[in-house]
């Protein structure tokens, strides 16, 4: 099997793909390979809900120090109550809208990519580090597998392992290059802070 894909392993400024670190390399998913993610997404989307929860709790089950980066449910640990949480059922369902707008952006390169360097972004001020990024695309191979039966084919499986690779690098980039720029405007802070106490000893 061949995968094509692959990647370059904010208020004060919005950062773009591409700043700082260069671009993440084009996605090449081929047209068959596009095909096969749609078809597969047209079955999984009439159950989002179920498989975003499933897809955390064997996350959880597999790699418990995750749900640490969760602060809504970390204090959960009896995994059967964590399954009714509304906080759970609603992350679920956001990871679940994110992978659908992925699929729908196969042919529109450069908003795929927009997509999850933002979104990469966003989990610097969560403070959810990209190691746990790769994760989530294994978790939800293991868990939609089962549900599309004989319509899962080492081709599907391929397809969407070239899909996350992409997608979870393209977020690290994001993650990096928004934790760079909190450090240059911290240090700028701290610069103008530290000149400011200097002045007011000088005029008392």
């Amino acid at each position: 099997m061949g995968c094509a894909l692959s990647g370059a392993g904010g208020e004060a400024g919005v950062l773009e793909p591409g700043e700082g670190s260069g671009p993440a390399e084009v996605p090449g998913l081929s047209g068959r390979q596009k095909q096969l993610l749609r078809a597969s997404w047209d079955v999984l989307q009439q159950d989002i809900a179920r498989v975003g929860v499933i897809m955390f709790i064997r996350l959880f089950e597999t790699h418990p120090e995750c749900k640490d980066v969760f602060f809504l449910f970390s204090d959960i640990d009896d995994l059967q109550q964590l399954k009714m949480s509304k906080e759970l059922q609603s992350h679920g369902l956001r990871v679940m809208s994110f992978i659908e707008k992925s699929v729908a952006r196969l042919d529109q390169e450069d908003k795929l990519e927009q997509l999850a360097f933002h979104l990469g972004c966003s989990h610097c001020r969560y403070n959810a580090p990209p190691k746990y990024y790769p994760y989530i695309g294994a978790q939800f191979i293991a868990v939609v597998k089962p549900i599309l039966k004989e319509q899962w084919t080492a081709e599907v499986e391929d397809a969407w392992e070239c899909l996350f690779n992409y997608l979870t690098s393209t977020m690290k980039r994001g993650y990096q290059e928004a934790e760079q720029r909190n450090k240059v405007h911290q240090a700028g802070y701290s610069a103008r802070k530290t000149a400011a106490a200097s002045t007011n000893r000088n005029v008392i």
